[in-house]
């Protein structure tokens, strides 16, 4: 296939190339010449608004550079101003041609390569438009024209005229109706003064072009005209409408009869004189190819005909070779993939792909290990949790049980003493099946949260008063320290779910404090450390609100501190209720907390005791949303606040 390929691929070239070489010619001379235009227009841009040549370096070598051609100007006696071949890169560049490509003048403007590149504003009587002189505003007058042209398309557009500012070359803005609007550029309302009468600096240029003008007109015997400030003259066009340009035509106004004719010719001669001084001198134009390298032909004589079917030849073998060894290689650990997944399957134990490259196989391979070893840990974890599922309930369920064939055999009374135990393992089943429900939902992204703005200190006074009686027989001191000048710390949180959470660390601390120890519960803004500030001394954005509830207990080791947070997990291993809880009640504070947009963490030394830390947004920026997600239905009230009280299972 891949020798098929490279034979179709050999022909289809050589049939391209003949069927495409004289396309491709006749393209490139149509792109040269558009390319040429485009030169040529921004040298004579740049001459409209230079008064001289100088510095005209950068923009030869920038057009040079985008275009691939070789750029060159020179004046009329063919001295250099600029050449795109740096002469420090070669000494002896090409010779110029004898004849130039264009003459850049923007007093006399090459109305051919005008068209062809089709800049807006041709010219009639050969003069630039760009090319402005005296009649460029200063800042102020722009300034001013403009605020005028504002308020004008601003009146324009409540008359139902879809309207735009547009600026000149000489800064003086215009009134451009948008679309085929209706045509009320007269309208009273919007008719501005200011934009139709000449500036200050306009007035001055004009004046002196009319005095050029009538010398002109006096030297033939005619007489003289007053120009408008769009260079009309008496019984010529009508002023500029409201808001028009009225900058420099690039043509007088032409009317019939030999006067007309005699006073147009005059005007665009007053007009080139006046503008001499403000535009640089003509230049004569080169442009040509990259160096003067030229290519030998290659004819299809005998010897050469030979030579491309060798080629050809040569490309076909090295193709085949290539994809043989390429596909071999490509192959083999793609079987040993093949057989991995197949054993993976069917249940056997999947042995590690060999990696031994370090390419798209290597690492797919890699990927696949990964993916193996994943596995295998997430099916140990699954035994791991149905064992625990299963001795977790059983432990209920066998003490209602032992207690049920007691009293049936008639070797226990039901009295309250009784209800009352069967009562407390029932309430202990309920509540881990509650947990685990809660889990399953957090998982699915089904816990649906009620959010509103809660205050943080109540919130704190509430978790500490409902743990206060099991901490006091515990002999553990709970606190909540709170700092009357501080302010307040309010989150948008669900209040049910938040001290559910809290309720959590804190259980899970005073049952892992001895005798004698304590648990405090404190909150702070995010700019307020652990050990050096107080609560309430956050950071000025105040986008996190931090509770912190630490104990003088066992503490957890270094190994074991990472998986506090996992389902089941508890490091004495043989899940006694005397020393844990289910270990459910942390993992359920790790999915609350990232219901509410925020997280968990936990630092700890063992032997000395431990800090649990809630990190919680105190803006509605968390997943949850001002309401929470949708689709699901919501348990709780005060059961999920009761059921925080239960083990964590810290070991």
């Amino acid at each position: 296939m891949s020798a098929l390929v490279a034979a179709c691929s050999v022909a289809a070239t050589a049939w391209i190339a003949v069927q495409t070489t004289s396309g491709a010619i006749k393209q490139e001379q149509g792109q040269n010449l558009t390319a040429d235009a485009r030169i040529y227009n921004t040298l004579l841009g740049y001459a409209a608004s230079h008064p001289t040549w100088e510095g005209v370096g950068d923009t030869v070598h920038d057009l040079a550079r985008r275009s691939g051609r070789r750029i060159a100007l020179t004046t009329e006696q063919r001295r250099p101003l600029a050449d795109s071949v740096d002469s420090a890169d070669r000494p002896s560049p090409p010779a110029l041609p004898h004849r130039a490509s264009a003459i850049v003048d923007p007093l006399a403007v090459d109305t051919a390569l005008s068209r062809t590149v089709d800049r807006p504003g041709a010219v009639a009587d050969r003069v630039d438009p760009r090319a402005v002189g005296p009649f460029l505003l200063p800042a102020a007058e722009r300034t001013a024209l403009r605020r005028a042209a504002d308020r004008s398309v601003a009146c324009l557009n409540e008359v139902g005229v879809a309207a735009d500012v547009v600026r000149s070359p000489s800064g003086r803005p215009s009134i451009q109706v948008v679309g085929n609007g209706p045509d009320r550029m007269q309208d009273a309302r919007c008719a501005s003064e200011d934009l139709n009468g000449p500036t200050a600096t306009e007035r001055k240029a004009l004046d002196a072009l009319n005095r050029l003008a009538n010398a002109c007109l006096k030297r033939q015997g005619r007489t003289g005209v007053q120009l408008d400030l769009d260079l009309s003259w008496g019984g010529g066009p009508a002023p500029a409408a409201a808001g028009t340009s009225p900058v420099p035509s690039p043509a007088p106004s032409v009317r019939t009869g030999e006067d007309d004719r005699a006073t147009a010719s005059c005007v665009g001669t007053a007009r080139r004189e006046q503008l001499s001084s403000y535009v640089a001198s003509p230049a004569l134009l080169f442009i040509g190819d990259e160096g003067d390298a030229t290519v030998p032909g290659f004819d299809l004589s005998p010897a050469n005909t030979a030579k491309i079917a060798g080629a050809a030849a040569l490309v076909l073998a090295l193709t085949v070779g290539a994809t043989v060894l390429a596909g071999s290689r490509l192959v083999r650990p793609l079987h040993a993939l093949t057989g991995a997944a197949q054993r993976m399957r069917d249940g056997e134990d999947s042995v590690p792909v060999l990696v031994s490259d370090d390419n798209e196989i290597g690492r797919l391979a890699a990927a696949f290990n990964d993916m193996a070893d994943h596995r295998t840990r997430l099916e140990a974890q699954r035994k791991d949790m149905v064992s625990d599922v299963a001795h977790e309930l059983r432990t209920p369920l066998s003490n209602i049980r032992g207690w049920l064939e007691a009293a049936q055999d008639g070797l226990a009374e039901p009295d309250p003493a009784f209800i009352s135990s069967l009562h407390t393992e029932a309430v202990q089943l309920q509540h881990i099946i509650d947990d685990l429900q809660d889990l399953a939902a957090a998982d699915a992204g089904a816990l649906r949260l009620h959010p509103e703005p809660v205050r943080v200190e109540d919130v704190l006074a509430q978790v500490v008063a409902a743990h206060q009686a099991r901490a006091e027989t515990a002999g553990v001191a709970l606190s909540a320290p709170s700092t009357a000048d501080a302010p307040a710390h309010v989150l948008w949180a669900d209040p049910v779910r938040l001290r559910q959470a809290i309720g959590n660390l804190v259980s899970n601390a005073v049952r892992h404090t001895p005798a004698g120890g304590c648990v405090t519960v404190r909150a702070y803004g995010s700019g307020a450390s652990a050990d050096g500030k107080g609560p309430g001394e956050e950071d000025p954005a105040g986008e996190v609100v931090v509770v912190e509830v630490a104990d003088t207990g066992s503490g957890i080791s270094a190994e074991n501190l990472p998986h506090v947070f996992d389902r089941f997990w508890r490091a004495e291993k043989s899940r006694s209720r005397r020393t844990g809880g289910s270990g459910l009640g942390l993992a359920i504070v790790r999915k609350l907390a990232e219901a509410h947009g925020g997280s968990v963490g936990a630092v700890s030394v063992e032997g000395e005791g431990s800090v649990f830390t809630l990190r919680l947004p105190a803006g509605p920026t968390g997943p949850m949303g001002p309401t929470g997600p949708t689709g699901a239905t919501d348990r709780v009230s005060d059961e999920a606040s009761g059921r925080a009280s239960e083990g964590t299972g810290r070991g």
